[in-house]
């Protein structure tokens, strides 16, 4: 396989549950599970003559209500089952009450019996990628808000006054894999979204180039195409594509996004273990995997492992032994205290999702107990800021394969330096102090209830919530930027443990 271009986009992690309505509670406690342990997608697929299946975009709007940050895409619509004005509605609709979190993906059909025995138009595949094409155009007017006139083949407007305007520019994602549709990706698209079992890992390079060739036909930088890729897989043993361990899987999603630019990687599972295992072991392992790949510079393409046939990445030799420029420690030390950074920028995430939410309960998007339940599932409140339970999710979730059993950091720091001792009781008692603010916000969260937002009570109420979330912030903030500096050289040179 010949080596394509990495993009640079970060790297963004999804579901595709199945929308099967005999286990709809299963599904919407899955898409708040995806919602809760920090994925960005969550991903649903259209088709109405389904009947086993619930309608996409009622899905969508209650997954939207019962979440707080994930976002929400169709993968994909259904366009002849969907006139375009009413779709470019239904979306911006759910943008503006989800404060932004949609986006659409477009096909522009199949199983044509099936699309016909429920009233839809059959259509050649001239013209079905045609009335991709025109759809796109209504679309992308009715959110403009700019009353529009488009007279096509298939589909037509003569003074329409769209509204409302979705909160943000939604993207279009296009299912793509014949060559005028990868065009038309290229040219108009925001997303290229293939999936395994229709392109497969060893066809992904050519499909992309054809994508980037008319980007660039069109004026555009390939970049502005994001790479979305649906994949299938179990944990386990085996050593095909996204069959092995959570690790495999990390080098094999680095693999995809630093050779052929795949960006973001939406799983098809029902199972939570499943979510968790994505989410927490899966993702962080390679968003660091891609950083240091990213870092250490292009390589040359015969140096690379095959997509879908090695089942771990091909990477530079390290030597172990040189120093990095200005620094009296090597690479592989220094690593060390940047995995520290890596767990702490997951807490500045989830900080900015405590903020989130918070501020919609303020603005009357949320409930309290929502906010609740979201707080409560957080590392930072799970884990009680305990440093044996901390290292033990760091070496789960970010390496995957350090066991620190009774080991923790600190202790291990403390017999290696006994002069870190000031520095250790410090973030010691800055870890209990952390803990009793995210008491205090619960108790914020707490005295909401019952009072009436706009009353003098509610009020108060209010107040006091935005001050407990701003004193969190602020102390939290400033303690992960401590510890950085404080245990950058500790850490380098004695480790973890």
């Amino acid at each position: 396989m010949r080596a394509m271009p990495d993009y640079g986009h970060e790297l963004e992690f999804g579901i595709f549950p199945s929308p099967d309505s005999a286990r709809h509670r299963d599904l919407i406690e899955l898409a708040q599970l995806a919602d809760v342990v920090g994925l960005d997608h969550v991903s649903i697929q259209d088709h109405p003559y389904q009947a086993a299946h619930l309608d996409t975009w009622t899905l969508l709007s209650f997954i939207g209500a019962r979440t707080t940050r994930i976002r929400l895409s169709t993968n994909v619509a259904n366009l002849p089952l969907r006139p375009p004005v009413g779709l470019a509605k239904a979306t911006a609709t759910l943008d503006v009450l989800t404060n932004g979190r949609v986006e659409l993906g477009l096909g522009a059909g199949a199983f044509w019996d099936a699309i016909e025995a429920a009233g839809g138009p059959r259509r050649t595949p001239k013209e079905s990628v045609d009335a991709l094409v025109e759809a796109m155009t209504v679309i992308r007017q009715f959110w403009s808000g700019q009353s529009s006139r488009f007279d096509g083949e298939h589909y037509r407007t003569h003074g329409l006054r769209p509204g409302p305007r979705p909160a943000h520019d939604i993207p279009i994602w296009l299912g793509a894999y014949k060559p005028r549709m990868l065009r038309i990706t290229g040219e108009l698209a925001d997303g290229w979204v293939p999936s395994m079992g229709y392109a497969d890992p060893p066809a992904l390079p050519e499909l992309s180039a054809r994508v980037d060739e008319a980007a660039r036909a069109a004026g555009r930088a390939p970049e502005d195409v994001r790479r979305i890729y649906n994949i299938v897989g179990r944990f386990g043993t085996g050593s095909g594509l996204f069959q092995g361990t959570p690790r495999d899987w990390a080098e094999q999603v680095t693999d995809l996004a630093v050779t052929v630019g795949m960006s973001t990687f939406i799983l098809g599972a029902d199972d939570p273990t499943v979510v968790r295992t994505w989410a927490e072991e899966v993702a962080p392992l390679a968003r660091e995997l891609v950083e240091e790949e990213r870092a250490a510079g292009p390589r040359p393409s015969e140096q690379r492992a095959e997509v879908g046939v090695s089942s771990s990445v091909a990477s530079d030799s390290t030597d172990s032994t040189a120093t990095q420029q200005g620094s009296r420690f090597t690479a592989e030390q220094l690593a060390v205290p940047q995995h520290l950074v890596g767990i702490h920028d997951g807490l500045r995430a989830e900080l900015a999702q405590v903020r989130d939410i918070v501020r919609q309960v303020q603005e009357g998007h949320a409930s309290v107990g929502a906010a609740r339940s979201v707080i409560n599932t957080m590392t930072m409140r799970q884990n009680n800021w305990t440093l044996g339970a901390y290292c033990e999710s760091y070496c789960r979730i970010v390496t995957g394969h350090h066991t620190l059993e009774d080991r923790s950091i600190f202790p291990h720091l403390l017999r290696s330096d006994a002069d870190l001792e000031p520095v250790i009781t410090r973030l010691h008692e800055e870890h209990e102090v952390v803990a009793e603010l995210l008491e205090g916000l619960d108790r914020a969260l707490v005295a909401l209830v019952g009072e009436p937002g706009y009353g003098a009570d509610g009020q108060k109420a209010l107040a006091h919530l935005g001050e407990a979330v701003d004193a969190l912030a602020n102390t939290l903030l400033a303690h992960l930027a401590y510890e950085e500096e404080a245990l950058h050289d500790p850490l380098a040179e004695h480790g973890f443990g």
